[in-house]
């Protein structure tokens, strides 16, 4: 029988992130106390632009794209997101999105595999992927759950199962 595997990656939906920026848009022109204070939320080429005109006001909009991300399952390891700085008279944060796990996130990773993890699993490292494979399925659920238990500084997802 041929052995079993499943990739670990770092991947975000594009879709997912774009709805919950729509969604923290149309709270942020709603919203009583963002009345008049030009608050927005909005792609700026790949990154994400919030803008307001005081460091509380933008600080608020960025907490609220984050609930936003939560409820729609992404994770804000994903989110890389910088310091308010003033720009003329209004406050701005700029965040990106992390794809990709680096090659020294991904040796974290299969040390993490190679010295907690069941014997006779095998980690490699794959471009910006983690290739984790055994004979047993077991094994594999073992290394899902441990991992899962680890606070790693970026997201993790767990696809092709098989």
């Amino acid at each position: 029988m041929a052995d079993s595997s499943f990739d670990i990656v770092s991947k975000v939906e594009r879709q997912e992130v774009d709805n919950a920026l729509n969604q923290a848009a149309k709270e942020i022109s709603q919203r009583y106390d963002f009345k008049g204070v030009d608050a927005s939320v909005a792609w700026s080429g790949e990154k994400i632009e919030m803008r307001a005109n005081s460091e509380e006001r933008v600080k608020a909009v960025l907490d609220i794209f984050q609930s936003k991300l939560i409820k729609r399952g992404i994770s804000l390891k994903a989110l890389d997101t910088g310091e308010p700085q003033a720009s003329g008279k209004e406050y701005r944060i700029s965040s990106s999105l992390q794809e990709g796990i680096s090659q020294d996130n991904a040796k974290k990773v299969a040390k993490v595999i190679r010295d907690e993890g069941p014997k006779g699993v095998k980690a490699q490292v794959q471009g910006d992927e983690l290739r984790v494979t055994s004979k047993s399925r077991d094994s594999l659920q073992e290394v899902i759950t441990l991992l899962k238990g680890k606070d790693f500084d970026f997201a993790l997802q767990f696809v092709n199962y098989r």
